[in-house]
């Protein structure tokens, strides 16, 4: 598998971690969008938000418990937002389902 993430959580491609737990990995974005931009993904390999069924739920709802407590590390008590992109008409450019958390600023009503 030629997974940038999976590479990432095998220690092969160098990130700037921010929090890790037994199913969970998030670490800085090389891109930032917002003041704080945070990646954050499960850590078996999930291609998208499409391919979550019953055999692999709790490793998204790990995500979804570990996510707040992030955002607590980073200071964002006033906000932020979470977003995950599905498929290549939906932006999806690493196909490892993985949530962006922005935040940092009042971020703008509108996404498109």
């Amino acid at each position: 598998m030629d997974c940038i993430f999976c590479k990432i959580l095998k220690g092969e491609i160098p990130s700037k971690k921010v929090y890790e737990d037994e199913f969970v990995y998030a670490f800085y974005d090389i891109n930032p969008m917002a003041p704080v931009h945070m990646i954050v993904i499960p850590k078996v390999h999930i291609e998208s938000a499409n391919a979550i069924d019953a055999t692999n739920s709790m490793n998204i709802a790990k995500v979804f418990e570990a996510i707040p407590v992030i955002a607590r590390e980073l200071g964002l008590e006033d906000g932020y937002r979470v977003i995950t992109n599905i498929g290549e008409n939906g932006g999806q450019t690493v196909k490892h389902i993985h949530f962006h958390i922005l935040g940092g600023t009042k971020l703008a009503g509108k996404l498109v």
